[in-house]
């Protein structure tokens, strides 16, 4: 399915909120209406993203067909952020436009949740989980990432935002429930 449309949606300036943790909240809406609207369709970018910047920039791009992105929109997902933002209309891709995907990059960062897991497969003492993984076994990433709470365990995470290199082909497929694909593209201009 050609991802022919796009919305841009802007964060506005606010005195009271730096902009990260509007995009935070901003996205957090968005996954949540993608989940009540199914997932699979729209896929986002973000098109101020800056190389070797953790930032994601001020505007989330949006990408599907006219029919998926209008249908979405009219599911009010943007309930309790409309003063924060100015949506774009429904545009129609540039034919100048290349491509690239945006994925989800997951790394290991909390190493006593890694333990807990590994005691719970393995069967081991919380002794043996500290020598298999210590403290400094945690990763961290130089990527853009958004802070997310977990709907089911409550815990705050961040989520590392990769945008792949530019692209001169689209290559379609379905999109996760953030609206990532670690195979298929989204226009990129």
């Amino acid at each position: 399915m050609a991802m022919d449309a796009y919305i841009d949606i802007h964060l506005l300036p606010d005195p009271e909120f730096p902009t990260p943790t509007l995009m935070n909240a901003l996205f957090a809406k968005f996954h949540r209406g993608l989940v009540s609207y199914g997932e699979g369709a729209i896929g986002v970018s973000f098109p101020d993203v800056k190389e070797g910047s953790r930032s994601l920039g001020q505007r989330l791009r949006l990408h599907g067909t006219i029919e998926n992105l209008s249908s979405f929109q009219q599911t009010d997902w943007l309930t309790g952020m409309r003063d924060h933002v100015s949506t774009s209309a429904l545009s129609v891709v540039p034919n100048s436009a290349r491509y690239r995907i945006v994925r989800r990059i997951q790394v290991k960062s909390n190493p006593e949740r890694e333990r807990r897991r590994l005691i719970a497969r393995k069967g081991i003492t919380i002794e043996q989980a500290r020598q298999a993984i210590p403290d400094s076994m945690a990763e961290t990433l130089n990527l853009p990432y958004l802070i997310l709470t977990s709907q089911s365990t409550r815990q705050r995470f961040r989520l590392f935002v990769d945008h792949g290199p530019v692209q001169k082909q689209q290559v379609t497929g379905k999109f996760s429930a953030y609206g990532f694909s670690s195979i298929a593209t989204v226009p990129w201009f």
